[in-house]
């Protein structure tokens, strides 16, 4: 009895974690690498009422962006992710010369 228990609790445990994920992810994090040498960054992911987000290092939940020619309807969260943080100021002036 005592094993069926713990199976219990281990699987309540693990639930949130998987039901997090994103579809073809095997992990709740994702990693961006920078386009211009910043470095790489790992975050975690969450499922949100209107999609999915990902949390900013010691910052807020953004949701994943949306709209992206490049990869047709949904950009991937480390997408997201790489133009919040590592090329931050580098994307805000891709987006002020496209203009």
């Amino acid at each position: 009895m005592a094993f069926g228990r713990t199976a219990l609790i281990l699987a309540m445990g693990l639930a949130p974690m998987l039901l997090v994920s994103p579809p073809g992810m095997a992990s709740p994090y994702v990693t961006a690498y920078s386009r211009y040498g910043n470095g790489e960054v790992r975050a975690p992911v969450r499922a949100a009422e209107f999609g999915y987000q990902v949390k900013l290092p010691g910052g807020p939940w953004l949701y994943c962006e949306t709209n992206s020619l490049i990869f047709g309807r949904n950009r991937p969260c480390s997408e997201t992710l790489r133009r919040q943080t590592l090329d931050f100021w580098e994307t805000m002036s891709e987006e002020s010369n496209s203009r």
